[in-house]
């Protein structure tokens, strides 16, 4: 069987039956193109008995290449799932992949920004943007991360059809799962502001968010625009789109609200994702403290 076949196959399973994001898709094929090479010419049934040994072995040439933990990890995952897929082909009872574990890897936790500081970078973003739609553009973008927990990924994917914006709005996220967030006014008034600039006109089937010569926006862009603005700003590298989104759970969290609620509103899969955010604001209370507590001025 050729591999182009099996990786087609698994291309397929991934984004039509699991729905995994375009970007997982592409690692894991990529992970399961580097096995097939190792293999040559193979099977369902010949990639359904490879054990953890073959695994491992396979993982070893990975590590001989240079990556560290966390990749070695999501590759490991990477080869599990094609290994259960490739025993579901091959009609196995039981396709549950070898077990194997994976490499140990020390959790980092998210670093958010102050409110000041999530303001100030949305403003410092306008300032800097060359022409001044633009700088609207980037000011919605990032209110809308740090203000409604989106991802950028889900804030750039939203379209005309969103509009006209209400007190919430409907997010696609990861797996296609819905969920509703609140906008809270002075979301909504930044992005009607950009609407009212943008010299490309908003169209239900169009992304909402439009690039410099009217095509989708890219993540890099924003990402560009931010980086330019936390330097302006003197704040750590830290301070990127994705932390915002950190910084909107850290804050609710810290206002009272409770994990299941910032569960729906963040789209976790799982409580246990959301939870990390008890340790964040842990993480800032202490730091609260070291700085206030008198002992620890001495």
């Amino acid at each position: 069987m050729q591999p182009s076949a099996i990786l087609e196959a698994w291309r397929e399973h991934l984004a039509d039956n699991r729905r995994r994001s375009p970007h997982t898709v592409r690692a894991y094929v990529s992970t399961a193109g580097r096995l097939l090479e190792e293999l040559g010419e193979t099977d369902w049934h010949r990639l359904a008995r490879l054990d953890a040994a073959a695994l491992r072995n396979q993982l070893a040439r990975r590590r001989a290449d240079g990556i560290g933990n966390v990749s070695a990890a999501r590759e490991l995952s990477a080869l599990k799932s094609f290994i259960r897929f490739a025993r579901e082909q091959a009609g196995q009872p039981d396709p549950s992949p070898p077990r194997l574990r994976g490499p140990r890897i020390r959790k980092g936790l998210p670093r958010p920004v102050t409110p000041d500081d999530a303001v100030n970078l949305a403003a410092m973003v306008t300032d800097n943007a060359g022409e001044e739609w633009i700088g609207a553009r980037d000011r919605a973008v990032l209110l809308l991360l740090y203000g409604a927990g989106m991802r950028i990924a889900e804030a750039l994917s939203l379209t005309g059809s969103a509009l006209p914006l209400g007190e919430t709005l409907t997010v696609t996220g990861k797996g296609n799962k819905q969920r509703v967030v609140p906008l809270l006014p002075i979301v909504r008034d930044a992005v009607t502001d950009y609407l009212g600039k943008c010299p490309y006109p908003a169209e239900r089937d169009k992304p909402l968010f439009r690039g410099a010569r009217g095509g989708p926006l890219a993540q890099g862009m924003v990402q560009k625009a931010m980086a330019r603005a936390r330097m302006a700003l003197g704040l750590p590298a830290s301070a990127t789109p994705h932390a915002l989104r950190h910084s909107f759970a850290t804050h609710l969290l810290g206002a009272g609200a409770d994990l299941r609620s910032l569960q729906e509103l963040l789209g976790h899969a799982s409580l246990g994702s959301t939870q990390i955010y008890t340790k964040v604001d842990a993480a800032v209370l202490l730091d609260v403290y070291r700085n206030a507590h008198p002992r620890e001025q001495t």
